[in-house]
């Protein structure tokens, strides 16, 4: 019996190394890594950059606490929000605890309780986010949940509107629901959000946790929309592979939290934020951001003209091949065929490489799915 609770249900693959897309288990097979962690390596697997600055930072400081100043925090807070709208950062270790400072920053800034949150989503297994989430399997077994969430379909605007009114807080949303299937927000249902938020003073959460950090081909993915957030959270590729997550807002919420109100122990530790810069440095500049949208418009052209029957979703480096039938037994052909897959719901294959992936990797990814899925 193992030590371990099985709240996982794991792949009998031990991976011991990896570099770049490529990863090697205990018994020396390789595999193309289009998992990333679920979005997470998004320079890769040991990126000498990371690495370099995990090597020097850790002969520095590791650990202070949050009882101290901390200028490198506050560079990284500066380079997150820089150019954009945003002008405050709040540092924690994972997506879902940014959520669960987003949903409490909403609820004291506002002082009204309910969020619309929609159906599909996935914003973490704390309570909060878990009560935030709206799959019934996340949920199931755990009793009550916070009754202030109101999940209603994604894309559906009157659904939306039939929901407002004068006790809603926050609309909080993902623009490509990842674990939801690659699900991606339409057009219209995008504006409908932007005019109810401004005219009914109703704050506006973007989870980016999944399509933050350049995933989609931007900086951030709300920034190919009409949308405006109040509130930014970010996790999975702000770090590169080491823990860290952050909380981004605006000017007008700089009071809500005052000393006290909120904190986190590890949030924004020295080796994390040393990483998390580095990532940024790196991914936040025009010629990578070109890069990734090159790669994502290859992958998009190459998927259509080898798949031509299947439906192809998502935006950047986040796609999705969706099935008419459940796609584990295809995850694993994938798998013994040296593909490494995840999917986002029952019937869609996603895809995830690193954002450092080349063209040569894309193909070879391509020809193994093609000859699972033909």
């Amino acid at each position: 019996m193992s030590a371990l609770f099985q709240n996982y249900t794991r792949r009998p693959i031990h991976l011991i190394q990896g570099k770049g897309t490529m990863v090697m288990d205990d018994k020396g097979k390789e595999y193309l890594d289009f998992t990333s962690g679920i979005a997470v390596l998004s320079l890769g697997h040991a990126h000498p950059a990371i690495v370099s600055a995990i090597q020097q930072q850790s002969e520095k400081l590791w650990h202070t606490s949050n009882l101290f100043e901390s200028p490198e925090q506050e560079k990284l807070a500066a380079s997150l929000v820089k150019d954009t709208h945003l002008s405050h950062a709040f540092f924690c270790n994972s997506g879902a605890e940014a959520n669960e400072a987003a949903i409490k920053m909403a609820r004291k800034h506002t002082g009204k309780h309910d969020i619309i949150t929609f159906e599909k989503s996935f914003h973490g297994r704390t309570f909060g986010a878990m009560s935030a989430t709206g799959q019934a399997k996340v949920r199931q077994g755990f009793g009550p949940l916070l009754e202030t969430f109101r999940t209603i379909p994604f894309n559906d605007v009157a659904a939306l509107k039939a929901t407002i009114d004068d006790g809603v807080a926050a609309i909080m949303l993902e623009l490509i629901q990842g674990e939801g299937g690659v699900n991606q927000v339409t057009l219209q249902f995008a504006e409908a959000i932007a005019h109810i938020c401004e005219s009914k003073g109703i704050l506006l959460i973007i989870d980016e946790v999944q399509t933050g950090i350049a995933r989609t081909g931007t900086r951030f993915a709300y920034e190919q929309t009409v949308l405006k957030p109040d509130i930014v959270t970010l996790a999975k590729g702000l770090g590169g592979g080491f823990p860290i997550g952050a909380m981004l807002g605006t000017n007008a919420l700089y009071d809500t939290f005052s000393p006290g109100t909120h904190g986190t122990t590890f949030g924004g530790n020295p080796l994390a934020v040393a990483v998390a810069q580095t990532v940024i440095s790196h991914v936040f500049t025009s010629e990578f951001l070109v890069e990734v949208n090159k790669k994502s418009s290859y992958f998009l052209g190459r998927l259509k003209e080898l798949l031509p029957t299947y439906e192809i979703v998502g935006s950047g480096l986040l796609l999705g091949i969706v099935c008419e039938e459940e796609v584990a037994p295809y995850i694993e052909q994938a798998e013994q065929s040296g593909l490494l897959l995840v999917a986002a719901g029952p019937n869609v294959i996603r895809l995830l490489p690193s954002l450092t992936v080349t063209f040569e990797e894309i193909d070879q990814a391509i020809y193994i799915l093609s000859s699972i899925l033909i």
